[in-house]
Order: C-alpha cells, then structure tokens, then sequence
C-alpha cells in the first residue's frame, strides 16, 4: 500500500505548492491544458456518434466475422501505444496507405490538431465500445418487444427505452474515454508531435518540460493526479448508483 501510494503523495507534495497557481497561469500550461481540454472533447464527441451504434449492433446482432471484428475492435486497449503511433503513421501518414490520396486533395493528418484526435479516438475509443455494448445487453428484450407490440418504431425504442436504462454504463464508459485520452502518450507523439499551442497535450507538456523546466512538469504532474482521482471517484459513483438501482 505505501508502495502504491507514496508517488502520488509525493506528486501532491512537490506539485501543490506555492507556485502552483502562477505556474498553473503559465502559457506552457494553459497551451497543453487547452490542447488537451479540446481534443478530449473532440475524441468525446466521436465516439458517442461512431461508437454507439457499433457498440449497438454488436450487442444486438449476430452475424459472420462478429468474434473476429469484436477483437479486432478490443485490440488497441492491449496493444502498445507507440505501436498504435505506428500504425497510424503508416495509415495516414504522409508515405501511409491513404497518405497519396490525401495529399491530392490537400489533407494533411499527421503533426496536427486533428492527428492528436486521432491518436486519442484510436486508443480510447475500445474503452466505451466494451462498456457500452455490455450496457445494451444489460436491457431486458422483453421490454423493447413491448415497447414495438404497442407501435413503437426502432428509433423511438431505442431513443425512450434502450438508451436511458444503458445510459450509466454509457455514461461510465465516456468517462473511461476522456480518461483514457487525456493520458495517451506514445501515439500522441509519434503520430502528432509535440508542437506547443499546437499539438503539445498535458503529457507531452510533462515529457518536454522534464528536459528544461521542471515546474511546469510538477505542476501538469499534480494536475493530472487530481484529475484521475476525480475520475476514478465519478467512475465508482456511477458503479453504485447502478448497483442500487
């Protein structure tokens, strides 16, 4: 227990101190708080509007190939993330799979804002996949039959029934997510970069500030801690809201 423990105490200890708020205000912090916030948001939003059907069908149907496609779609949570920097390069990159055809119509992915969602999307996005098709399977089919014997249409089950009985698991999983890519590194930096104001989130910002000034890095440091015992505190009041229910 003290093992696990005295790092963060001591992340808390040196971070949390009387320059915390200045060095908080500092244009190296509040670029890669602000990078950070927005791409967060951005990774967020995509998920919601690509994951949740994907996470619906494969709840709901079955069909050839699901097996395969749900492990392919489980496969970055364990695979490492600088591989998935990798992969992402040689996809989007400018010599990548779709790199020519990009570059003809004047796109470029990679070192940019829209890289740094990428990079997220791609290792976050399993998280609220698992989550939220374990949430869709939770609902009772019996009710959403009742709902169509009484003349409902699919969207209107899916609006007034399926979603608000899944929604704390979805709920859980989005804040798995936005954990999740709040602290992605190795893709971020290899597929991204780390360009300040640019595409420098808060732990690229720890990485670079390590090598000149170590206040920055202290402080992102304790920032991050605070924000992943808010998370872990959300994430287990969701578990027992929906226990109790």
């Amino acid at each position: 227990m003290l093992f696990l423990v005295l790092p963060v105490l001591a992340l808390l200890l040196r971070g949390l101190n009387a320059q915390f708020f200045p060095t908080l205000l500092g244009p190296v912090v509040l670029d890669a708080l602000r990078i950070s916030l927005l791409t967060t948001g951005c990774t967020m939003i995509l998920t919601v509007l690509m994951g949740t059907p994907v996470a619906w069908l494969l709840a709901r149907y079955d069909f050839p190939g699901k097996t395969a496609l749900d492990t392919l779609l489980d496969l970055p949570i364990v695979l490492p993330p600088v591989v998935a920097g990798v992969g992402l390069l040689l996809a989007f990159g400018r010599n990548g799979l779709l790199g020519a055809p990009l570059e003809l119509a004047g796109i470029s992915v990679a070192f940019s804002f829209a890289a740094v969602v990428m990079a997220q999307l791609f290792v976050a996005a399993p998280f609220y996949l698992r989550t939220a098709k374990a949430g869709f399977m939770s609902v009772d089919r019996d009710v959403e039959d009742a709902a169509r014997t009484d003349g409902a249409d699919r969207w209107t089950v899916f609006r007034y029934i399926t979603w608000p009985l899944a929604s704390a698991f979805l709920l859980e999983g989005l804040v798995l997510t936005w954990a999740r890519a709040l602290g992605e590194f190795g893709a971020t930096i290899l597929f991204a970069g780390s360009l300040q104001g640019k595409t420098r989130t808060i732990t690229l910002a720890i990485y670079s500030a390590l090598e000149s000034d170590l206040a920055p890095a202290l402080v992102l440091s304790a920032v991050m801690v605070l924000l992943a015992f808010t998370v872990l505190a959300v994430v287990r009041r969701l578990g027992s809201a929906h226990t109790s229910r």
